[in-house]
């Protein structure tokens, strides 16, 4: 038997049955055997040359292991272990898929960029509503920011040198993404609290009343009353015509509004003639309420 056969089948039985969690899928693949480097060689030539997909598929099961390994550094971010390793896990084949066996170097090493950098795009995307870090080096800043924080309180002034030194960035920036990974998000409008203990403090309660203030209302009120004062003194100057045409138009209720067509038949003129006398008495309504006012 080949090598390679030897590789799927050993793989096939390691893996063989239901995986029903994530600690039965941990323990299923810490089964998996380790391949040498003579396999690992003869299996990447083979996905190479004649894109072969078991050959894939046993160089992908075969460092799942490896990917659990490197997911179980980004506990700290409150997230899903099983999400981290899946996301973990489309790194290692997007490794798989553009690895080149006669770079000289094993799969593991060339795969640990893809797997991170996976890792890395799932935290950001998930970790906050709104997005800590947008630039690369942001990126860099906050995945080690974390690490190398010795403990949950706030740098010190020598600290946040030492840290900006370390990863080449100002103490600005240090202290910018501090205040960013301690902030926590908030729902806007949460759901309604069902008990007095279940108070709640979302920014929306915070917002004051459209009608908060009595004095914008007053004001708000008296503009109406002064605009309804000002409309009527304009529309008795119009000429009875324009004046009929713009109460049927515009002050009817909305059952008894005229058409153009009403108002053409009742005149004696086109439906065009009739919003021609529209146009200009609106117009003239205009210029009068700016005299009165």
């Amino acid at each position: 038997m080949t090598t390679h056969a030897l590789a799927t089948r050993d793989v096939d039985l390691a893996l063989s049955g239901p995986l029903g969690s994530l600690d039965a899928y941990l323990e299923r693949i810490s089964k998996v055997p380790v391949l040498s480097r003579e396999q690992e060689l003869s299996l990447a030539q083979r996905l190479r040359d004649e894109q072969d997909v078991d050959a894939a598929r046993t160089l992908v099961l075969s460092h799942l292991r490896f990917v659990v390994h490197i997911a179980r550094g980004y506990r700290g971010y409150g997230l899903p272990m099983g999400d981290i390793v899946q996301e973990g896990n489309v790194g290692l084949m997007k490794a798989v898929k553009r690895f080149d066996p006669e770079l000289g170097v094993r799969l593991v090493s060339f795969a640990v960029h893809w797997i991170r950098a996976e890792i890395h795009e799932y935290v950001l995307r998930n970790w906050r509503l709104v997005k800590v870090a947008t630039t690369k080096a942001q990126r860099k800043l906050f995945f080690n920011l974390r690490r190398m924080k010795k403990n949950l309180s706030w740098l010190s002034a020598d600290e946040t040198a030492e840290v900006a030194r370390e990863l080449g960035v100002s103490t600005a920036e240090v202290t910018e993404m501090e205040r960013r990974l301690s902030a926590r998000d908030l729902s806007f409008d949460p759901l309604s609290a069902e008990g007095d203990e279940d108070e709640s403090y979302a920014p929306t309660q915070y917002l004051p009343a459209p009608d908060a203030d009595p004095a914008t209302h007053v004001e708000e009120h008296e503009w109406e009353e002064n605009t309804q004062v000002l409309l009527r003194l304009a529309i008795e100057e119009l000429d009875p015509r324009s004046r009929d045409i713009v109460q049927s138009r515009w002050m009817a209720g909305d059952g008894d509004k005229a058409t153009l067509h009403d108002l053409a038949d009742k005149y004696g003129v086109s439906a065009e003639r009739v919003r021609q006398l529209e146009a200009n008495a609106i117009k003239k309504l205009r210029g009068l309420m700016l005299e009165h006012a």
